[in-house]
């Protein structure tokens, strides 16, 4: 719902997605509209459609991950010019304000995310059939999903559960505290994990597994060490995931929704997205705003040279960290090695997160820049490995199974066993944090990383109390009349 406030999405029907028949693939299919929506909810497909509408704006978090980068230390914003995509542009330098339509986006489409779950909640016993609690079990994660993208971007949110928004709400309900928030996200992935398996019914929905995996980052991201340990560790013991032996192969095609997935935003690069509704594209767009700008050469394909890896991120990779070739390309000796040229766009560091950028033959159809199939990993093993390190040994718990989880990570790394980690209590905790940040580099957690762990001050530009939270877009502010105070410092 391009550059709508919440009080224009709250005033839309919901757009029912209704799809003929069942593929391999949850999300490709094509849309048919209904806005019958007070008679809808009458058959099992009523509600199945409902559910593929819900799982639709999962496919715009492609924003949400370049600027959990982009804002730390990672990366720089890049692009053309200073003045290539603006918002952008500010969230880098920590300058942003109230007025940012990329802000606005995330808070639109998380919460046009919301209003899509709720309505399928708020019909849940209008009809029975076999298996509705598996729809209503991955309706509640995915309410969750976007309730807890909007806690850690923007704090205490508005609430309703089980009921659309309606307008009008915006001047009478109230935002809730974090707290609150978090509570609604424990309970609706409580739900989930007792009516959901550890195997999908279809490729890309949702699983126990995912479940627990955002239970445990949800309690990690309130200092509940002890909770997240505990489903953390039951994820790993009894779940069916592992770490692929080939770092390299994960961020391919070929390895998609693989046993190191626990979940994944599901791609596809069927036509549909224009620069004026990004949010409309079936592909991962952040493929082509990462992508090398002028590229000419063999394996990639060109892009728009935005989210560029800094130094300080490339020389965080020890010496013999087979992951650095992979998440990091180095144009400059790539060019040097395969002739390949490429030209420079704004504050080119000379790197580029090549986990997310256009392969050649990736596309059957489509435009690489805007619809690429690159699917977005966004809970991997690894993370939940070192989610449950960090928590055990944050929590004061077991430090020693919080080493054995670390040191799963880094020998699949390093391809041998010889850069375990030993250390006890806060060196430990130093390790798990800079395992995390060249583990999962370029996937978007960074910022949250830092902010959550009370480390901001290493992002240049970064003023504590003010910048741990991005301010509520101004539009929403003047709606509520006064209803909703603004984010402190904006």
């Amino acid at each position: 719902m391009k550059n709508n406030s919440i009080k224009k999405v709250l005033a839309l029907l919901i757009a029912l997605v209704c799809y003929p028949s069942c593929t391999d693939d949850f999300v490709e299919r094509d849309p048919v509209y209904s806005i019958d929506s007070e008679n809808y909810f009458n058959s099992e497909d009523d509600y199945y459609n409902a559910l593929i509408a819900t799982y639709d704006l999962l496919q715009s978090t492609y924003v949400n991950v370049m600027l959990g980068e982009i804002a730390s230390d990672n990366t720089l914003c890049g692009g053309e010019s200073a003045t290539d995509v603006i918002g952008f542009q500010q969230i880098d330098d920590m300058i942003h304000t109230s007025v940012n339509s990329n802000l606005r986006d995330i808070w639109n489409w998380m919460f046009a995310g919301v209003n899509r779950a709720n309505y399928l909640l708020e019909f849940q016993n209008k009809i029975d059939f076999e298996g509705k609690e598996i729809i209503l079990a991955e309706a509640k994660f995915l309410r969750a999903y976007y309730n807890f993208e909007l806690v850690k971007w923007f704090g205490g949110i508005p609430l309703k559960v089980d009921q659309r928004f309606n307008l009008g709400d915006e001047t009478t309900i109230p935002r809730s505290s974090v707290s609150e928030v978090y509570a609604l996200i424990e309970l609706d992935l409580q739900y989930a994990i007792a009516n959901l398996s550890y195997t999908a019914p279809q490729t890309g929905r949702v699983t126990k597994g995912a479940a627990e995996a955002l239970l445990g980052k949800a309690y990690l991201y309130q200092d509940k060490f002890a909770e997240a340990a505990t489903v953390l560790d039951n994820l790993i013991i009894n779940g069916p995931y592992n770490l692929v032996s080939d770092y390299d192969t994960i961020f391919e095609n070929a390895g998609e929704n693989g046993i190191e997935s626990v979940f994944e935003v599901q791609y596809t690069d069927v036509e549909g997205a224009g620069f004026g509704c990004l949010q409309c594209s079936e592909g991962n767009v952040a493929v082509g705003f990462n992508g090398i700008r002028n590229y000419n050469g063999p394996m990639f394909d060109s892009g728009f040279s935005f989210n560029v890896p800094t130094q300080e991120v490339v020389d965080e990779f020890e010496d013999g960290d087979l992951r650095k070739d992979v998440a990091i390309l180095d144009i400059n000796n790539w060019a040097a090695d395969t002739g390949a040229t490429f030209g420079t766009g704004f504050e080119h560091t000379g790197y580029y997160n090549r986990k997310y950028i256009a392969r050649q033959g990736d596309l059957n159809t489509g435009d690489q820049n805007l619809t690429n199939p690159n699917n977005y990993r966004a809970i991997r093993y690894a993370d939940v490995l070192l989610m449950a390190a960090e928590a055990f040994n944050r929590g004061g718990i077991d430090d020693a199974k919080a080493q054995l989880y670390l040191n799963r990570v880094r020998n699949r790394a390093f391809g041998n066993t010889d850069n375990e980690v030993s250390a006890l209590g806060a060196t430990l905790t130093e390790a798990i944090y800079h395992e995390r940040r060249v583990e999962l580099v370029g996937e978007g957690h960074r910022f949250f990383d830092l902010v959550r762990t009370d480390r901001g001050s290493e992002i240049d530009g970064f003023s504590s109390n003010k910048n741990e939270l991005f301010p509520i877009p101004i539009e929403e502010i003047q709606f509520s009349n006064g209803n909703w105070n603004q984010n402190p410092g904006y």
